[in-house]
């Protein structure tokens, strides 16, 4: 069985190439996928060669972890059926390129412990599910406090800054430095931050992944506050010491998702507490994909890129 997938065969070069896919098991779905999103963090490193090393990865890769499609053949022990429309948080199961991610494809085989089902209804937005549930799982961890600051309006800002709302918080403020992307806050306000006096925060989460920034953000927190990492860094982090000594500061990672963030993020969205809309900004037939990264990964105005793998098939 082959598929078609999006191939990053080295830095930078990248296309549409037929996969060979590995036979399902009895615990395996086999997926045509719908729809997948591109991921302008840890995607981006892979694609421009930044990504520290990480168990699992290589060339040839198969990206992406945003997928959502059909099941069309569901092993007896899986509990699914044909037709079920499910969330695919990429696969390993390519025999001649690395999975690591592995959700960019026309068709996935995947242990159905994996997956998670969805409402026909989200459409291309159940591809945003992981992304939410990253968001919620910063907000749910261990010792977490609700952020009343939040470092970056792209897709993981906007949706921490919504989960807070959803929750009942403070209302946050949201830093912005580009002007392409201040707009679209529901609930919510978006500052550059040197229009921002405030230093006294005790919750900064970074969605910016901008790692220069920790001394800033330092300053800005009240004595014992916390600066959550919600993004991901390619680069060793650094900070001065005094200045953090001074306020007690505190450091959280906030890692990925679970099962549980899935869960708990898609009943948010069934409920109507967390709307996923606006967040798609541009779209691709799956014979472009090439220009879709470049677009996904230089456009600022490109908050997610959505490929669409039933167009132009």
């Amino acid at each position: 069985m082959q598929t078609k997938a999006v191939l990053l065969d080295s830095p930078r070069t990248l296309g549409l190439s037929d996969v060979s896919l590995v036979p399902p098991g009895p615990g395996d779905l086999v997926v045509d996928i719908r729809h997948s999103g591109i991921s302008t963090g840890t995607e981006k490193l892979f694609y421009t060669g930044e990504m520290p090393p990480f168990p699992g990865m290589g060339y040839p890769l198969v990206p992406g972890y945003e997928a959502m499609g059909e099941v069309v053949e569901a092993g007896g022990n899986t509990g699914y059926r044909v037709g079920e429309i499910v969330f695919v948080p990429g696969a390993s199961c390519f025999e001649d390129a690395h999975g690591l991610f592995g959700g960019a494809a026309t068709r996935l085989v995947t242990p159905s412990d994996r997956v998670t089902r969805l409402d026909a209804g989200m459409g291309e937005t159940g591809a945003l599910l992981a992304l939410a549930a990253t968001a919620r799982h910063a907000l749910a961890g261990y010792r977490c406090d609700l952020p009343e600051l939040i470092v970056g309006h792209g897709v993981l800002g906007r949706l921490l800054a919504r989960l807070t709302v959803a929750a009942g918080g403070k209302t946050p403020t949201v830093w912005e430095i580009d002007p392409a992307r201040m707009g679209g806050a529901e609930g919510y306000e978006v500052v550059r931050p040197e229009d921002d006096p405030r230093r006294n925060y005790a919750s900064i989460y970074d969605a910016s992944g901008n790692g220069a920034i920790l001394n800033d953000l330092v300053g800005r927190i009240v004595k014992g506050g916390e600066i959550v990492l919600a993004g991901f860094y390619a680069q060793p982090l650094s900070f001065a010491f005094p200045p953090a000594f001074m306020k007690e500061a505190r450091f959280r990672v906030a890692a990925e998702w679970t099962r549980d963030d899935l869960f708990a993020t898609r009943s948010l969205i069934e409920t109507g507490a967390l709307s996923l809309d606006g967040l798609v900004t541009h779209r691709s037939s799956r014979s472009d994909v090439a220009a879709a990264y470049e677009t996904a990964f230089d456009d600022p105005t490109c908050l997610k890129m959505i490929i669409d793998w039933k167009e132009a098939a």
